[in-house]
């Protein structure tokens, strides 16, 4: 992999994923709508100078084709909100593809564990059956289905699959980004779902690192793979560790399905949310088995290590902007 660009640079798994390539020395072009966000960005990794900026819209297929000269992966980061998944999802991927296709290029698309539907095995691995039972698992499996389609007979594709995930640049997209964000200011949290039973989150740097190792393999195209987290943990010890580290202990109420649905009156994403809680109930956890087999051991932050990091930078980051 010379060069890169990352489609949806300023998002959650998009800033981490340049981060790394960043890291990696990779001349990455971080593509974005605004370029504010996107130097701001740029000023968190140092500027450096193997770092360029594209500002476009990614619905646009000329905008990120033009962005993508001599670029050889894409990766695919940009999402829609949960209100606008079903009419807009499918739509936006189809434009990178048809930019990816125009230029001959690799995409890495990262996507969730939404087309699964309900969990059928201990561990899922990449061959569980994908049986969605939801509107959004159902897009999201027809998203998967136009990436491998035949249309796209220039450009070469891989799936990464995440589950929920936390970090410093997660945000309201993430079920953990906001509560965290509010222990770290001090205020009163919300936490989505039930706080006492145990699933599976993975540390947004840890996802990048294997994200990025799987990009540089030609073989990893035209699949599926996991990426994991370092394990389990209730949404009680989340709040435990956060809080200690951010030394404040404002409440953090539970938001279940009454209360999502009356905040959705507000805020139509949160009512969007209800569908999905049942994997906050009956979580699914992703097997690692075939990215340790063929690509290497599973990078693991601690949760301890990763919320505390979390925590801190966020606060940093606060302190900066008051400044």
């Amino acid at each position: 992999m010379k060069k890169a660009i990352v489609v949806g640079a300023t998002g959650g798994t998009g800033a981490v994923v340049t981060a790394e390539l960043v890291k990696r020395g990779v001349d990455t072009i971080a593509f974005g709508r605004s370029r504010v966000k996107l130097e701001q960005l740029a000023a968190r990794l140092g500027n450096p100078a193997h770092l360029s900026l594209a500002v476009g819209d990614a619905f646009q297929s000329d905008d990120i084709a033009a962005a993508s000269k001599e670029v050889d992966v894409l990766f695919h980061c940009a999402n829609v909100p949960y209100n606008e998944m079903h009419s807009k999802l499918i739509p936006l991927g189809e434009a990178i593809m048809e930019a990816a296709n125009r230029l001959s290029l690799k995409v890495v698309a990262v996507d969730g564990i939404y087309p699964y539907g309900k969990r059928q095995m201990d561990k899922v691995t990449e061959e569980h059956p994908k049986q969605p039972h939801t509107k959004k698992g159902k897009v999201r499996l027809a998203f998967e289905q136009m990436l491998f389609s035949d249309r796209w007979d220039h450009a070469q594709v891989m799936i990464v699959r995440l589950p929920d995930y936390y970090g410093p640049t997660a945000n309201e997209a993430s079920y953990l980004g906001s509560t965290l964000e509010a222990i770290a200011a001090g205020k009163m949290a919300f936490y989505i779902g039930n706080k006492h039973i145990p699933r599976e989150f993975v540390y947004l740097p840890d996802a990048a690192v294997m994200i990025v190792a799987l990009a540089g393999k030609d073989f990893a195209y035209g699949q599926n793979w996991h990426i994991p987290g370092s394990g389990i943990i209730s949404g009680q010890e989340i709040v435990r560790i956060a809080q200690k580290v951010s030394t404040t202990n404002k409440p953090v109420i539970t938001l279940g399905r009454i209360g999502l649905s009356l905040l959705g009156v507000f805020v139509p994403v949160m009512k969007e949310v209800v569908e999905m809680l049942y994997l906050t109930e009956e979580p699914l956890l992703l097997s690692g088995e075939k990215y340790e087999r063929l690509i290497g051991p599973i990078p693991a932050t601690t949760f301890e290590k990763g919320i505390a990091s979390t925590i801190h930078t966020l606060q940093e980051r606060k302190k900066a902007i008051n400044i």
